[in-house]
């Protein structure tokens, strides 16, 4: 099971060391959910060594949230920076540099949802149907809807007027 690095323990219940994961989150735009997936794709294709998932996966109004859990290692090994930790790295500054386009930030794990609506994409992917004769917007339209995260402009109080 991954678990983030918030956390993450240093050993699990059978006495292995525990994989730290960090999550990246990308946001493209609706219109090019199907372009970033694609270049997610290949760009995992130049890390075969580094594991990682699609781990969540929620859409607001304008963009899609693609949130990708990739596991440093075990906490010993990132500690000491191990070659494991090291093409992590490299993968993670990889998803920055080249997929900029589709705003990588970040992020904390996703939520239930997210991670249901990342497991049902999964499935369809491993049965062979996935993506064919869909329309990007037929892709994020199963998909769970966040509330937006720009909230709305305050109303002035009653004794604060701002002078003009």
């Amino acid at each position: 099971m991954q678990r983030s690095a918030s956390n993450a323990q240093s050993v699990d219940g059978q006495g292995e060391p525990e994989s730290v994961v960090v999550h990246v989150q990308l946001r493209p735009r609706r219109g090019a959910t199907k372009k970033c997936l694609a270049a997610l794709a290949a760009l995992a294709a130049e890390h075969e060594e580094v594991s990682f998932a699609v781990s969540g996966l929620s859409k607001d109004d304008r963009i899609v949230r693609v949130t990708v859990g990739i596991d440093l290692g075990p906490r010993a090994g990132v500690a000491k920076f191990s070659p494991q930790a090291q093409a992590a790295y490299a993968f993670v500054s990889a998803i920055f540099t080249t997929l900029y386009d589709h705003m990588p930030v970040y992020t904390a794990e996703p939520s239930g949802a997210e991670r249901a609506a990342a497991a049902a994409l999964l499935e369809r992917a491993a049965g062979g149907s996935a993506f064919r004769g869909e329309t990007a917007d037929e892709l994020v339209a199963a998909l769970p809807t966040s509330p937006s995260p720009i909230p709305a402009p305050r109303r002035p109080g009653p004794g604060e007027r701002v002078p003009a």
